[in-house]
């Protein structure tokens, strides 16, 4: 990630390119989605991928299958919590169906990776004074 400015940064994946940005209450221009919605972003993305996989693998269509993510900003510490993921398929599905995408889901990386959080480590580098 590359600060571009303001409270802009450029982030890159492969040969991908995306903005993060704040809204102009936070000091930001808003072209771009701010980190917590990222995070929420991504954890659809992969439910809604694993969603469609399950879908595809057992010939059903996925055309309009949607995904919507919500959460809560809490304090102490600051945080999203409470997430919740809505899938809507794009027809209507048998009980074994439903109760396969809800199996999928579960199995997104995304999803496991919150509900056993990787251990983290932060390394501060700076140029040695001159």
């Amino acid at each position: 990630m590359e600060h571009l400015g303001a409270v802009q940064f450029e982030i890159k994946a492969r040969q991908h390119t995306i903005a993060s940005d704040q809204p102009p209450e936070n000091g930001g221009f808003d072209e771009g989605m701010t980190p917590p919605e990222l995070l929420l972003a991504s954890l659809g993305s992969c439910a809604a991928y694993y969603a469609a996989d399950y879908l595809k693998r057992h010939g059903l269509a996925t055309e309009g299958t949607r995904v919507r993510v919500h959460a809560e900003k809490v304090k102490n510490p600051a945080r999203v919590d409470n997430i919740r993921i809505d899938v809507d398929l794009p027809l209507d599905c048998e009980e074994r169906d439903r109760e396969g995408v809800d199996r999928a889901v579960h199995n997104c990386l995304i999803h496991n990776t919150l509900r056993h959080p990787p251990k983290i480590e932060i390394g501060i580098h700076a140029p040695a004074p001159a």
